[in-house]
């Protein structure tokens, strides 16, 4: 599914160990076979080692136990300096500095334009938390992770960023803490279009249809794995700046379009479709969020851009 779903470079690492590529890092993706079931690791990058022992030390400050990694573990995940903690719902968090960088330039191994990855990281992941005053506490005071935008109902809800992703982590709150999905990001839309394509040979691996977030504008769907997580596959993510960003409720989760099925795989129900328009029956949507060179000028107007600028300066 790595390579042949999502376009990532494997990597062998021998024995039970596999290793997937997505830039010019040695390793953005690992499978180890020796863990048990269901075991997730999620590593975090600081600046250098002064800053991975400035937040041991105040890891510890807060009671947090902090195990600094040898240097055998270090070496595994390609990195100078590793250490490792755990979240208020015991995830395993691993901060590290000085991510090795491969020799060669990161072939995919299926033809793909490539991952929106760099210093912006491999993507962002969502965990359920049953206790998410505490997680947020953790994620945002501790490790100063900072909120892009939040749901209070139906369900509580924290996007929070360490880069200009518009999220690296999201927590919502449920029954039982688990992994739910891992989102890469493609740099076109036509990846994304074949990824699903090929994801529609087996229909039982879609989770959500092809569809656009009404918070972080991605464009994606989700699949299945053969572990217990999903993958949302998506383009077009939206950047945040924190010298202008301010963090706001939103007033539905739901999509502007599609992801038929997102809410159904986690026990919920699908938002009905009127909550796509918002109080006054105005539809929601946004503009599409693109790089340099992924798209090109069409020539006309767009009555409902015009309206969107006229009414932002009223």
């Amino acid at each position: 599914m790595a390579t042949k779903g999502l376009g990532m470079e494997a990597v062998d690492r021998g024995g039970g160990m596999r290793a997937f590529r997505m830039d010019d890092r040695k390793q953005r993706l690992v499978l180890d076979g020796a863990m048990p079931g269901g075991t997730n690791y999620f590593g975090w990058e600081v600046a250098d080692a002064a800053a991975l022992e400035a937040l041991a030390a105040r890891l510890e400050q807060a009671g947090i136990a902090v195990r600094r990694e040898p240097a055998a573990l270090a070496d595994q995940r390609f990195v100078s300096g590793l250490i490792s903690f755990r979240d208020p719902a015991g995830n395993r968090l691993e901060a590290f500095h000085g991510a090795a960088l491969a020799d060669t330039p990161f072939r995919p191994s299926r033809l793909i334009s490539g991952f929106r990855a760099g210093p912006l990281g491999m993507g962002h992941v969502l965990i359920a938390v049953q206790d998410i005053k505490a997680a947020l506490t953790f994620y945002r005071d501790l490790l100063g992770f900072r909120i892009s935008d939040y749901s209070l109902a139906p369900i509580a809800a924290y996007f929070l960023h360490v880069n200009p992703r518009h999220h690296s982590i999201a927590l919502v709150e449920a029954p039982v803490n688990v992994l739910n999905h891992l989102m890469v990001e493609l740099y076109s839309l036509d990846d994304v279009g074949q990824g699903y394509d090929l994801a529609l040979t087996d229909r039982e691996k879609i989770v959500a249809t092809l569809g656009r977030h009404s918070n972080d504008f991605m464009t994606s769907f989700y699949m299945r794995t053969p572990s217990e997580f999903f993958v949302e596959y998506g383009w077009g993510g939206r950047d945040v700046d924190d010298a202008t960003w301010q963090p706001h409720e939103v007033d539905t989760l739901a999509s502007f379009w599609g992801h038929d099925g997102l809410f159904r795989a986690v026990g919920g129900e699908d938002p009905p479709p009127d909550v796509r328009h918002d109080a006054q029956n105005r539809q929601r949507g946004a503009p599409v969020q693109v790089i340099d060179g992924n798209y090109a000028r069409v020539k006309g107007v767009c009555p409902w851009w015009d309206a969107v600028v006229a009414q932002g300066r009223q």
